[in-house]
């Protein structure tokens, strides 16, 4: 019997790829990102997204204080899911809207659902990367939690590899 799996997509918004918060870099996962998509198709393991969802009021948020960079705001092109990978929408089981860096309805949401494995990529990595997979990992304890390095990234190059290191720490996979 094949594992049980599931596939984050965490954050790939085009306010991250080339919007408010966009940086070169964010480009070059975009292809990972679909082929693992399309992996976990063929297998009908389970699929979501998540995406860093804000308001007007954003600049008055304990985040928007320290990070005063508007983005993500629902209802705008920033929030939706950049390229080719926003074809795969229909195709997610559910997409969460955080308001923060993890989805504690995510985590939730996985508690019982019997994963034995559990993937992210997007964006970013010591941010919203880190904190789903910490929360996934919380969540299932006993699942084999991934991020695959190719499939996320970060503005930070330092604070990329940094984080990669601090998640192997928590024994979540990087490969």
């Amino acid at each position: 019997m094949a594992k049980k799996r599931l596939l984050i997509v965490v954050d790939y918004q085009n306010d991250f790829v080339n919007g408010a918060l966009g940086f070169s870099d964010a480009h070059e996962i975009e292809q990972k990102i679909i082929d693992t998509i399309e992996d976990h198709l063929k297998t009908k393991d389970d699929i979501v997204f998540t995406k860093d969802t804000h308001f007007d009021n954003y600049l008055e948020t304990e985040e928007g204080r320290n990070l005063p960079f508007k983005h993500c705001i629902k209802g705008t092109p920033g929030h939706d899911i950049h390229g080719k990978v926003a074809a795969y929408l229909p195709k997610a089981k559910k997409v969460y809207e955080k308001l923060t860096f993890g989805s504690l309805e995510l985590a939730n949401d996985i508690v019982n659902k019997g994963y034995e494995e559990i993937t992210l990529v997007g964006l970013v990595t010591n941010i919203c990367i880190l904190s789903n997979a910490l929360l996934a990992k919380a969540a299932l304890p006993e699942a084999k939690v991934i991020v695959l390095k190719d499939g996320v990234n970060s503005y930070d190059k330092d604070l990329h590899a940094k984080t990669l290191d601090v998640l192997q720490g928590t024994q979540i996979i990087v490969k």
